[in-house]
């Protein structure tokens, strides 16, 4: 499988497929393609539909095979930002919940849950996150711009709400609380900030989907 990602704001991934190889998506990710490339929407299983359900995808994917010869398919991003390849195989990736786009099938989705409560209870990337495991190659879907930070062993950074997108599976996860009365009430910044240590690499949005709603919220009609 070889691959492009063009375009910004709203970038796009075209992939191109060799007769007999598959890519998977999620529902309604799939953007075009050429004639050729078959579908066909699988569960794999109990376990896994659930394990996806509970990290914010459908419990259903889709596998798109190029049949015939060589195919074409694309996948556009949902949201204004980035889309990000990684390849699975060496290291895994913990990524927010609905952030997967696609893979080549060798790449298994799964849950993953934060090892401290508090980090996903309070940290506000959530307590279950996406985890990509097995082998190939995954496209994942970032909420505007993306800065990396490769972390030392002990290392750490500090984030606000939302601000983390993923990580290697070798990071953890805490969170701080923010200090002061007068900074929690009156600062803006909330209670809570995530902290993330390495060893690992860190992958960080300038612009989290719910800050956009955030922002944009005082300037939509109401009802009234």
């Amino acid at each position: 499988m070889k691959y492009s990602i063009e375009g910004a704001p709203l970038p796009v991934v075209i992939c191109d497929l060799e007769a007999g190889e598959t890519m998977i998506t999620e529902k309604g990710a799939m953007s075009w393609m050429t004639p050729n490339m078959k579908m066909e929407t699988v569960g794999g299983g109990l376990g896994k539909m659930f394990g996806r359900a509970f990290s914010g995808e459908a419990m259903f994917q889709n596998h798109y095979t190029a049949e015939g010869g060589p195919g074409q398919i694309a996948y556009a991003s949902s949201f204004p930002g980035s889309i990000l390849a990684f390849d699975i195989g060496e290291k895994e990736i913990i990524a927010q919940k609905s952030a997967f786009l696609a893979s080549t099938d060798g790449v298994t989705l799964s849950v993953a849950f934060q090892k401290k409560v508090a980090g996903g209870l309070f940290g506000g990337e959530g307590f279950i996150m996406q985890r990509l495991s097995g082998s190939g190659t995954a496209f994942v879907e970032i909420d505007g711009y993306v800065k990396e930070y490769e972390l030392a062993a002990g290392q750490s950074m500090l984030i606000d709400t939302g601000y983390l997108a993923a990580m290697d599976v070798t990071c953890t996860m805490d969170v701080q609380t923010v200090k002061g009365m007068k900074n929690k009430f009156l600062g803006g910044e909330g209670f809570f900030n995530t902290i993330v240590t390495g060893p690992g690499k860190i992958y960080l949005q300038s612009m989290p989907i719910n800050q956009m709603a955030s922002v944009l919220r005082p300037f939509m009609p109401t009802g009234n």
